[in-house]
């Protein structure tokens, strides 16, 4: 039955790649150079749909499972829509530019994989990979799409406009609400303390000073309620204290 399917699917393919060919007038030229573009464009979205697979150190906030990449980024665009008033520079922030940035920040992660944010060892060579990975995934594209795709990509990595700072911000700030939703499951799992959480992330406050006093909120109370792993650890030990008190 797939193999029928696949072959349902290529004769589409084929069918559409044949139309205008049948007659040499300017219609006919337009309508070949229309299904030649339609078919770039078509190739990238079924290519894009391997992000549903690439899944990240986040989970849910249900904590059912592991949150993938194209979650992430919906999540994402609809936090930048929503928080847009919290933005350093929400009445000359171009909005529709975030939310193009936040749709297509990870999707060099399609070859690339997600580089988790506390992986050391992971960011020496994510550069590297990423821009590789750039240059094949965008490359599916008409020529204009693809670099227009591409700059959006760079500009929201570069970090240098009001639109890349705050895009950032939101990338950044999603995460750390999912793992205190989640009582810090993934923070003990990673060994991932307070301190790294904030020095990892003080680059929200680029973007939105707002979020980033919420952040620093969400932190202080996580350490209240032993959801970074040292918290946890000085928990065990002062139980064990008082346990020797008490046998003695």
């Amino acid at each position: 039955m797939a193999n029928d399917n696949e072959k349902n699917d290529a004769n589409i393919f084929n069918k559409a790649s044949n139309i205008g060919n049948n007659t040499n007038d300017s219609n006919g030229l337009e309508q070949r150079s229309n299904i030649e573009r339609f078919n770039k464009q078509l190739s990238f979205i079924i290519e894009i749909d391997k992000l549903k697979q690439v899944l990240r150190r986040t989970i849910l906030m249900d904590s059912s499972r592991r949150e993938n990449d194209a979650e992430h980024m919906w999540h994402m665009a609809v936090g930048a829509m929503l928080f847009a008033e919290y933005s350093n520079n929400s009445k000359e922030l171009d909005i529709l530019k975030v939310l193009k940035m936040a749709v297509l920040h990870d999707i060099v992660e399609v070859y690339a994989g997600d580089t988790f944010a506390y992986d050391e060892k992971g960011h020496l060579d994510k550069e590297e990979r990423e821009k590789k990975s750039a240059d094949k995934i965008f490359g599916l594209l008409p020529a204009e799409q693809g670099s227009e795709f591409r700059n959006l990509w760079e500009e929201f990595e570069a970090a240098m406009t009001i639109e890349a700072k705050y895009a950032r911000a939101i990338d950044r700030f999603m995460p750390i609400l999912h793992n205190y939703i989640t009582k810090g499951k993934q923070w003990h799992n990673f060994g991932v303390t307070s301190d790294k959480v904030l020095a990892k992330n003080k680059t929200i406050e680029e973007g939105s000073e707002f979020l980033w006093e919420y952040v620093k909120h969400m932190v202080e109370d996580g350490i209240k309620k032993g959801y970074f792993p040292e918290q946890q650890q000085s928990q065990n030990h002062n139980q064990s204290i008082r346990m020797v008190e008490c046998e003695a």
